[in-house]
């Protein structure tokens, strides 16, 4: 007696199809799972037997085998424990075999047969080839984001058994959701004075350049970093669909129509490990924090009480835009693509060496100088000192110009960048600079000047002209790039090592 069922594991953040196959014969009652079963899979007896006797159905008391094919690929997670548990009902003539013909089935089962979702929702039902799935009615909306299948959501085991069994017939697909309303942003107008920092922002928005945000305490890093969210525009159906599709995999939470329409906003704790940040861990292959981020904000408040190392982790994915994980069991690609914002103070105390405020020693100044690499460093497009604010910018009536007004130049110029086949401008490739951003005479001038000073490195030389387009697209001129905006773009853009960003910051 044998039974064929298709399903789905996930692995990182892509799904594979996965065959479960059941074989009852004569023998002593046994429970065996063969094909790169994890913990959970191999726990999985004692679940689909509770569930099955809870739901009516009986429970096969001879040697059953359940195979996982193929075995090439680990298995993990209980998501298989509904297609073994609809197998080993066809194995034992309880259900007509043809009643899962073109169907997979996903989903956990609890031990009164209910049916719960597991993460990934989106990504297993992608692997599957068959045309209908069955799986949890809360993960219904979900599915329904792929197109081309018919989705069948079921809340118990004993439903789902009728269904099988043509006693009920199959619950019709859910009604698609009307778009969520979208909470609030934290508006721009809210912050007083800060011209500088407000302006780098509209720049990082508008050219998707990372953004390191320096200053003492209480002078509105965090509050300039939380606006950035209301400058984005909503995301495109691939940048949408990709980055709920981390989301399912990360067992994150999803809007209620399923599609998360606006860029994410991810903020860690500085305590977060390397694997919490980059993603991976030792069974199960999780993304982390920065493809959680992905066609988003990473925001990384009190940049330099992060651990070395973690931060060290973030130079290959912001140069490539893809995390590869290497572990003993696979290998995983996470997508990686977001805008690194980043906040930190001058040295621990916060007031970077100013006569009677900082307190802290030339020894401890140094040490927190070295918890920053100089590659990182430099991966930093815009490196903006954020001074406190006047009493009359904080006492003062005036309100500054509002993110909606701000949100309306960024998406101006991010059309201007998509006309010239970039998404944005810090994807200009090297080879599309002379293209895209080319420099006039004065411009070469300013750039040769820096060059010769030590001031940007090969790499900062890429960013800055790629900062310079982005400063150009605001103003909404088309015409080579000028040494005003190019002297802009080098404003923005501290040098190169944080020594001497804190000269600069510490100077009275």
């Amino acid at each position: 007696m044998l039974g064929l069922v298709p399903s789905a594991s996930l692995l990182g953040v892509d799904g594979h199809a996965v065959t479960v196959e059941v074989h009852i014969s004569r023998g002593l009652p046994s429970f065996s799972v063969v094909g790169s079963p994890d913990a959970a899979c191999r726990e999985a007896s004692g679940r689909v037997r509770a569930a099955l006797l809870s739901s009516g159905a009986t429970w096969p008391p001879h040697r059953i085998t359940v195979n996982l094919a193929p075995p090439t690929v680990r298995k993990v997670g209980a998501g298989l424990d509904l297609a073994i548990a609809v197998a080993i009902l066809v194995a034992s003539d309880q259900v007509p075999p043809e009643a899962v013909l073109g169907r997979a089935f996903i989903g956990e089962l609890g031990l009164d047969g209910s049916l719960r979702p597991v993460p990934g929702t989106l990504c297993l039902i992608e692997a599957l080839s068959e045309g209908a799935v069955v799986l949890p009615a809360v993960s219904a909306a979900e599915a329904g984001l792929v197109a081309g299948r018919v989705v069948h959501g079921i809340d118990t085991l004993a439903r789902l058994l009728a269904c099988l069994r043509h006693e009920e017939p199959w619950p019709a697909a859910p009604p698609s959701a009307p778009p969520p309303r979208l909470p609030a942003a934290a508006d721009l107008a809210d912050v007083r004075g800060q011209p500088v920092g407000r302006y780098a922002l509209e720049v990082a928005a508008a050219g998707a350049h990372h953004l390191l945000l320096l200053g003492p305490p209480g002078a509105g890093k965090t509050m300039l970093a939380s606006r950035l969210p209301g400058l984005l525009p909503p995301l495109s159906d691939r940048a949408a669909l990709e980055a709920t599709r981390i989301h399912s995999a990360a067992g994150l939470g999803l809007p209620p129509g399923g599609l998360i329409r606006h860029p994410p906003f991810r903020a860690p704790h500085h305590g977060a490990s390397a694997v919490a940040l980059v993603g991976g861990g030792s069974t199960t292959m999780r993304p982390g924090e920065i493809s959680a981020a992905c066609h988003g904000v990473l925001f990384l408040d009190e940049l330099a009480e992060f651990a070395v190392h973690v931060l060290d982790a973030l130079r290959q994915p912001l140069e490539e835009g893809v995390v590869r994980v290497a572990r003993a069991a696979a290998t995983v690609t996470f997508p990686a693509r977001f805008l690194l914002v980043a906040a930190m103070n001058p040295c621990p105390c916060g007031y970077g060496g100013r006569p009677g405020g900082c307190r802290c020693s030339e020894g401890a100044r140094a040490r927190y100088q070295r918890r920053l690499s100089g590659p990182l460093l430099d991966r930093f497009d815009l490196r903006v000192e954020v001074s406190c604010p006047s009493v009359s910018d904080l006492m003062g009536h005036a309100l500054g110009e509002p993110s909606a007004a701000v949100g309306a130049r960024v998406l101006a110029a991010r059309a201007m960048a998509r006309s010239r086949g970039v998404e944005t401008n810090a994807a200009i490739p090297v080879d599309r600079l002379d293209e895209i951003a080319p420099l006039g005479e004065e411009a070469v001038e300013v750039l040769v000047q820096a060059l010769q000073s030590g001031r940007l490195s090969a790499r900062g030389l890429h960013r800055i002209r790629r900062v310079a387009r982005t400063v150009a697209d605001l103003q909404q001129q088309e015409a080579p790039i000028t040494a005003a905006q190019v002297a802009i773009a080098l404003s923005l853009r501290a040098d190169t090592s944080l020594p001497s960003v804190l000269a600069s910051v510490s100077s009275p």
